[in-house]
Parts: C-alpha cells; structure tokens; sequence
C-alpha cells in the first residue's frame, strides 16, 4: 500500500475517494471509506478490504475507526469477493466495535461461508457482541443455531433478546416471535423502540408497518423501516396482484410520513 503524501483532492469520484484511504490524514480516510459505502462503489472493494487491517488510525481507547467504517461500507456493497477479509477480521480481539461491524456486513452480505465460523463463536462459550452476531446468523438462516438462540430470549439485555427474537421469527416464521418485538415498540426505554424499528424493519414483514408508524418514534426512523418493508414486499415471490395492493398501501403511508415532516 502506498501512502499519498500530497495534497488530497476533493471525493467528487469514486477514483479520488479510492486514492484518498492511502492519504495522510485519518479523517479523510474515514471519509472516503464512507464515501464509498454510500455510493456502494464495487470497484473500491479490494480497496476497503485492505483497510480492514490499518493500524495507522486507532484511538487512545484501542480502537480502529477506519477498519469500522471500512467494514460497514463493505457490507452496503454486499459484495461476495469482500467474504474471506471480512472472516479474518472476525479473529481481531483488540477491538469488540470492529468485530460487531463485521458480524453485521457479513449478515448484510449472506453469503453462506460466513456461516460456520459465526456458530462456531456463538459455541464457543466466549463473551461476544451477542445482538451482531444473532442477527447475522438470523440474516443467513442458520438453523443449527436455533437451540443456542433460543436462551436468549431471557438474556438481561433487552437488545439481545430482541436480536433472539428477530432470529426466531426468520427461522421459524412463528408469530410470536414477531409479536414480541411488536411489542417492544411500546417500551418506555426509546433506544429499545428505535431498535424494535429497525428489527421489523430488516424483517420485512408487512403487517408490522402499520405498528411502526403507530410507534412513539421519529418519522424519519418510521420512513426508514417502512421504505425496507416495501423493499422486501417487491423483491419478494407474492402473486403481482398482492404486491400491487401492498405497494400503493406502503407508499400511501409513506406519503403520509413524508408530510408530517
């Protein structure tokens, strides 16, 4: 990798923000690794994954910015090539928020090769990010998880057992799991009504629209987690008929979310 000690100039293209992550400047690398993310620009993959390494940017606490915000751009690619970087990465212990980061872009990724080793660290009797790790292995339908899943329900963060939830309901398609993240949405705690938001929201499940936009949480966050919501119906296999009622209902409520800004 080399390092760019001139000035760097302005992110206006993907070739510029691909330039600027060997620059000097920390900030500017972060920048351009968000940058990328956003644009989800395929061509910096192999870029980004270099970064998942750097050790010229870490905090006083031990922490790595850059390898975090070059594995949450990694997972808004969704590129499959990025798999074998991001499951290293799994095996840095130095940083807990850069690990729950990759947890979450190889879920966003599902490719299958991540399967094993997220089980194998949900058995390994080790202190992990529990809500990264069971959402990915959710995301991924990682049945062999299920019994190990399951006492989490009772975990003493209620994040966690949101997370157990999620992955309950996506494995097994029983209602109540659904319902007890319904009812979260209700929770006194905001974060645990924003968190509820965003698990139906990645869910998809249609039904669960209507509780969000009812929910005591901002209209921005509703129009996030109801915009995923359609996004799901449409990619989904329902009959073009169904689609078609689901899709004017959604979009009317999201008109709806839109004016009340």
């Amino acid at each position: 990798m080399v390092v760019t000690n001139s000035p760097t100039e302005p992110i206006l293209s993907p070739e510029s923000a691909i330039t600027a992550l060997n620059t000097e400047d920390n900030q500017i690398r972060y920048y351009a690794a968000w940058w990328l993310g956003k644009h989800q620009v395929q061509s910096a993959c192999t870029a980004l994954c270099e970064q998942l390494e750097d050790v010229r940017y870490r905090t006083v606490q031990g922490g790595y910015p850059l390898r975090r915000q070059a594995a949450r751009a990694l997972g808004q690619l969704r590129n499959v090539q990025a798999v074998p970087a991001l499951l290293d990465a799994l095996e840095c212990d130095e940083d807990p928020q850069f690990r729950e980061v990759v947890m979450e872009a190889l879920g966003k990724i599902g490719d299958r090769r991540a399967c094993d080793p997220l089980l194998q660290l949900l058995q390994s009797g080790k202190p992990q990010p529990y809500e990264a790790l069971i959402e990915a292995l959710g995301e991924l339908r990682v049945l062999e998880a299920l019994p190990l899943v399951e006492p989490f329900l009772k975990h003493s963060s209620e994040r966690v057992q949101c997370a157990a939830a999620r992955y309950l309901y996506l494995t097994t398609q029983k209602p109540e799991y659904l319902q007890r993240i319904i009812e979260t949405l209700s929770h006194e705690n905001r974060y645990l009504r924003w968190a509820a938001a965003f698990d139906l929201g990645a869910i998809g499940h249609l039904p669960a629209a209507e509780a969000i936009i009812q929910a005591k949480i901002g209209n921005s966050l509703k129009l996030l987690n109801v915009k995923k919501i359609l996004e799901t119906v449409l990619a989904s296999d329902i009959s073009e008929v169904e689609k078609k009622e689901a899709a004017e209902s959604l979009f009317a409520s999201i008109d709806q979310l839109i004016m009340q800004l």
